[in-house]
């Protein structure tokens, strides 16, 4: 966080104001910062009408060009954020950026993740986020109708975020206080009683109440096992049947075959056979009659001849052998007309059936070969999730769904390589039509995230028609679009793609990782990783400070001296100049942090007495490790109580506070500061 005395801190330039880049503009006035842009034309359409308003400067042309970026002052800018949507565009730009102001920071705009690996490397204090990739976790998260609400890896460990319904068979269900839940591998983010709406800001919670039935809690887990709560596809299995049992089955099955059953299963037979098989089986219908009847003739014709050469003689013309028999200039016996040309109609026959056959064989080959490259999984059958649309996102949820070991059943409009997503079924055509084709009564969820928002909302009202219990998400571009949605669809989840990846882009632009992103309680929760400097608003602060504070979640600490990491971990620590702090944050949690506006703590605590001279010296240091005080303030109370620790504190911090001093025979209480 540590700026070029030329740059001006709160100035930011965005480059190209298309969908996600007006939201970029949207998102970035909310930390209260000045926003100059580019756009190559003037724009007859906002797409957020209020736009024009918050952008401080805006210059008509081309970003790539340095005239340009100078008129719209890029040599003081903080950061470029460059998300036009021709990628091309967006890397000639970061190098002509680059070029004018070596300090600024660089956040692009492109799909390439080995180009943007290699970029990063060269240009320095850049990052590149791919716009339709982002959001596909939330996507993904929003189809699984389960508890989980985030997941994502750090230090190769999978963290796990849920949204629980405590109900009487729930482990929680004994009524345990709120402070309890949390442990070396959890987090509570938020609770709220029956009926009321969970809170969207972190710790408004009080330790010491009870949960109870029907409460939510919302936390955050380390979890060693991917897809816990998947469902796995129970399928009916087959049973070995008993002999007598397989025996009266045929036996009833011969007795039943009558006529009118025998017909009836032909006509069904002949109704369900594709246009190839019923050639073939009148091809081979007519060669019988015509072997048959060759063979008869031959032998009445000429008695003397077996039965055996009469069939010979049949078969030779039936697979187009008349040369063999009537090649001769003279013919080598005598044959009446009508035979003769009986012979040659049989010949011909034969040849033409022989042709289909081999035609046949061959389409069956070529296509059992092209089958064998594709095969996939059968559809599911129930509790199952319909994926509709197989573009960039749409790959990148069903990635994510597989991972969690998910029933899933993928529907696209165009024929997709064999490789792409090979383990998983698919139906390719008409969508309308494949939708009869994916079991929809019976899926749990159903994703629909085409590139055209007005399709994916009929598709959407279609599978609710069908399915009026699948919990449904839909994909949108347009603002306004996504409200009116929402609103008249009340039971669908609307996701507009471009308004959750902009909280990224723009976290990004004040120097931070945005490691990855989910929807929790009606917002979107940003995995955000800072690298402590000295003139940071997190230097020198307790854990204790940073979360209640700021209203951030520390998950994650490293110390600058250590290469070891540790998830979850103690609000007693302090931060260093090095240190690696990764947390979960608001959009308004990270602007807290970007102006260092933290909230003041409201408590103090009251010492009353310790036990013995023992408990006397482990409260001190208590009072030192959680309240951050020095260790000579902390000594000074404990050797004159009972006393007040003129030290303010935050709620959750005070009430630990106590329970640890309890723990060492120490009495206290709390008292408002």
């Amino acid at each position: 966080m540590v700026q070029n005395a030329t740059i001006d801190a709160n100035l930011f330039l965005v480059c190209g104001l298309g969908n996600l880049g007006q939201y970029c503009v949207s998102v970035l006035k909310e930390f209260g910062v000045k926003v100059n842009a580019i756009e190559v034309a003037n724009i007859q359409r906002w797409e957020i009408p209020e736009l024009p308003d918050l952008v401080d400067k805006l210059i008509i042309g081309d970003c790539r060009q340095p005239k340009i970026l100078e008129q719209a002052g890029i040599r003081q800018c903080r950061a470029i954020l460059i998300v036009t949507s021709d990628e091309r565009v967006n890397i000639a730009a970061a190098f002509a950026a680059r070029s004018l102001n070596p300090k600024i920071r660089l956040v692009i705009r492109s799909a390439q993740e080995n180009l943007n690996e290699l970029l990063s490397q060269n240009l320095g204090n850049f990052v590149a986020f791919d716009a339709t990739q982002l959001p596909a976790k939330s996507f993904a998260i929003a189809g699984l109708s389960s508890e989980t609400r985030g997941f994502f890896t750090l230090e190769n460990q999978l963290l796990r975020v849920f949204r629980v319904p405590v109900d009487v068979s729930h482990r929680w269900g004994t009524h345990p206080q709120i402070h309890e839940i949390n442990t070396a591998h959890r987090r509570v983010l938020a609770h709220a009683r029956a009926g009321e709406p969970v809170p969207k800001a972190f710790y408004q919670w009080e330790p010491n109440t009870q949960i109870l039935r029907g409460d939510t809690v919302a936390y955050i887990e380390v979890s060693d096992v991917w897809g816990q709560d998947a469902k796995r596809l129970r399928l009916p299995t087959r049973t070995a049947q008993p002999v007598t049992s397989r025996k009266q089955f045929f036996w009833a099955l011969i007795v039943g075959m009558r006529w009118q059953n025998l017909r009836h299963k032909l006509s069904q037979f002949w109704q369900d056979s594709s246009q190839t098989r019923r050639v073939a089986l009148v091809g081979g219908f007519l060669m019988l009659s015509w072997f048959f009847c060759g063979t008869l003739l031959y032998k009445l014709q000429y008695p003397k001849i077996s039965f055996q050469d009469a069939l010979n003689v049949s078969l030779v013309l039936s697979i187009g052998g008349y040369d063999n028999l009537f090649g001769q200039l003279q013919l080598p016996f005598e044959i009446p007309w009508w035979l003769h040309l009986f012979s040659i109609t049989q010949t011909v026959a034969g040849t033409v059936f022989v042709g289909i056959l081999y035609a046949i064989m061959t389409e069956r080959v070529l296509a059992a070969k092209f089958q064998f490259s594709r095969r996939r999984l059968p559809v599911p059958k129930a509790e199952h999730i319909v994926l509709v649309g197989l573009g960039r996102v749409g790959k990148g949820v069903a990635q994510l769904l597989q991972e969690l070991k998910q029933p899933l059943v993928g529907v696209h409009a165009t024929e997709l390589d064999s490789e792409i997503l090979s383990t998983m079924p698919l139906i390719i055509g008409n969508i309308k039509n494949a939708l009869s084709q994916v079991n929809l009564a019976t899926a749990k969820s159903v994703i629909v995230v085409t590139d055209d928002e007005v399709t994916n909302l009929e598709i959407a009202l279609t599978a609710h028609a069908s399915n009026p219990t699948a919990n449904l998400v839909i994909r949108t571009y347009d603002p306004h679009f996504s409200e009116n949605v929402a609103r008249l669809l009340p039971y669908a989840r609307v996701l507009g793609v471009y308004a959750l990846a902009a909280e990224a882009f723009a976290a990004a632009a004040f120097g931070e990782n945005v490691l990855n992103l989910f929807r929790l309680n009606g917002q979107t929760t940003l995995v955000t990783e800072y690298q402590i400097e000295a003139d940071d608003t997190l230097n020198g602060k307790l854990l204790a400070e940073i979360a209640y504070g700021y209203g951030i979640v520390p998950i994650l600490h490293a110390k600058a001296s250590q290469s070891n990491s540790k998830l979850m971990p103690s609000d007693d620590i302090k931060l260093a100049v090095g240190d690696r702090l990764v947390v979960l944050a608001t959009i308004e949690g990270l602007q807290k942090v970007e102006r260092g506006a933290i909230a003041p703590g409201q408590l103090q605590v009251r010492v009353e007495s310790a036990l013995t001279s023992e408990a006397a010296f482990e409260g001190a240091a208590v009072i030192s490790r959680i309240s951050g005080c020095d260790m000579h303030t902390a000594r000074t109370l404990m050797n004159r109580l009972p006393g007040t620790l003129q030290y303010p504190l935050y709620k959750h911090q005070a009430h630990r506070l106590v329970s640890e001093l309890s723990k060492s025979q120490v009495q206290s209480r709390i008292v408002s500061g």
